[in-house]
């Protein structure tokens, strides 16, 4: 066992960023990376072309500018450099091949407990997860997607279109990877790409993004983006509807700062579409072995499947939602609520009715919006609820839960609250800092904080620009935290 001040999950731009700012105020840290490497995603799951899209006064991180002699927009390699450079100059030693199994608040020690490689225990009394927005690869469940006979591949493990070759390639996605991966895949190979429902999106170019981020440090949004980006991007693109291609009614940097949603940051894509050696498809409708049926009753034949669908985090698959009770011993909620096992734990029935509201009589829902549960022992749940319930209800044979279409105004906290209350369970707060996506539960610009010691860095869809906050935030509030102490 070893104990620490603070762990940090995660060895990306994320992690090492956070690390270099608490070495800089002396708080003992470490990092588990379950990589061999640090920016793993860069050296390992990135395409051979990529550029950041942002200028490089956007892209770095705290105390290390980019030098005066670094392009203006940095390639991948020169990313890459630039990370083990960021490393070897404030002496980061992540600690590489440790996968993080579990990781749990001990809310008896108020310390967090973390496991890594089956046999590796740390104890911190802060947990930072700087695991990123890019954990794992997403691909779609699509209906036939099984039985195709070509080679199906996600965006992080393409890396040129030199493979494929006089080869026939679907593109699914349309956001900046799929968009570049498509321009790269016109050299080589005879290629369309399929939008599917994100047919609506802005189409600018680096130096349209660049001047916009400047002049948004000076003039409010709606200055900048319309009449002058959007009149740029209209005298440069034209009308882009025609190959279908929707431009949004709301502007890129505010849609941006409102969904997290970037515009699309044109390499020469949008030429190649309208000469058509990259053709636009409308959205799957099933996936035979010897090809694709589209929307609209278009069928046809290809080689390989890309997907550039985006990632998801993973955080959630380590971060326990488990308890310790003042005993000491450790439990996850379904079995301190008594749920195992068919129900058996001593917790009465009505112990679990009153976590869902007030009236047993009555299968309809509380002013208040926690469902309640009927005479028939149902419990009914609203849409917002659904989670939960199934949660905590799933293995208690007496009961049933049905889902409805009604959603009322409940947030997922007060619900968690109002059993964990019911149940003679402690509060689970912290476990509140992501959602079920593995994404901040906070909105910006209070998403890095949660409970109980507990913070995230790198999720608040503003790439690096964004990490550098996020982690100045983190290391300033954790050395308040310290010095209170003192």
């Amino acid at each position: 066992m070893e104990e620490v001040v603070v762990v940090i999950v995660g060895a990306g731009p994320s992690g090492l960023a956070t690390t270099a700012c608490l070495t800089l105020f002396s708080i003992p840290n470490i990092i588990l990376e379950r990589e061999d490497c640090s920016s793993c995603l860069w050296k390992k799951r990135a395409y051979d072309r990529l550029k950041l899209h942002l200028a490089k006064k956007f892209c770095h991180l705290p105390f290390m500018p980019h030098p005066s002699t670094t392009p203006t927009f940095i390639s991948r390699k020169a990313f890459i450099k630039y990370m083990d450079d960021y490393a070897s100059n404030f002496k980061l030693s992540p600690n590489n091949v440790r996968s993080v199994e579990s990781a749990t608040y001990n809310d008896v020690m108020k310390r967090w407990h973390i496991e890594a490689n089956q046999k590796e225990v740390y104890v911190a009394e802060f947990l930072v997860v700087a695991t990123g927005e890019n954990s794992e690869g997403y691909i779609p469940k699509l209906t036939g997607l099984s039985s195709f006979r070509g080679e199906v591949i996600h965006s992080s493990e393409y890396k040129s279109g030199l493979k494929y070759h006089e080869k026939e390639v679907l593109v699914v996605g349309c956001g900046n990877s799929g968009m570049e991966i498509a321009f790269d895949l016109a050299s080589h190979a005879h290629f369309v790409q399929d939008p599917v429902n994100w047919m609506q999106f802005h189409v600018l170019n680096k130096e349209m993004v660049y001047l916009g981020m400047f002049l948004l440090k000076y003039l409010p949004i709606s200055v900048v983006e319309d009449p002058l980006i959007i009149f740029l991007a209209n005298f440069k693109y034209g009308d882009l509807t025609k190959y279908g291609i929707i431009r949004p009614e709301k502007g890129p940097f505010y849609l941006k700062a409102a969904t997290g949603r970037s515009a699309v940051i044109d390499v020469g894509t949008v030429k190649k579409i309208k000469v058509g050696q990259i053709q636009v498809f409308p959205a799957i409708s099933s996936i035979k072995e010897d090809g694709i049926m589209f929307d609209k009753g278009k069928m046809h034949q290809f080689d390989a499947i890309l997907f550039a669908t985006g990632y998801k985090s993973t955080a959630n698959n380590w971060l326990k939602m488990k308890h310790m009770h003042a005993n000491g011993e450790a439990s996850n909620v379904e079995a301190s609520m008594g749920l195992e096992h068919g129900g058996g734990g001593g917790f009465k029935q009505q112990e679990l009715w009153a976590a869902w509201g007030r009236s047993k009589s009555s299968n309809t829902l509380e002013e208040k919006g926690i469902a309640c549960m009927g005479a028939d022992r149902n419990i009914v749940a609203s849409t917002g609820l659904w989670h939960i319930c199934s949660q905590f209800v799933s293995h208690w044979t007496c009961l049933k839960v049905i889902e409805i279409e009604e959603v009322h105004a409940i947030s997922l906290p007060d619900a968690v609250q109002a059993a964990a209350t019911a149940c003679s369970i402690r509060s689970m707060d912290y476990i509140y800092c992501l959602n079920n996506d593995g994404m901040p539960k906070n909105t910006f610009p209070n998403h890095w904080k949660g409970e109980n010691g507990l913070y995230c860095v790198g999720l608040s869809r503003r790439g690096l620009f964004g990490v550098s906050m996020d982690v100045k935030a983190i290391a300033s509030d954790i050395q308040m935290v310290i010095n209170g102490k003192e």
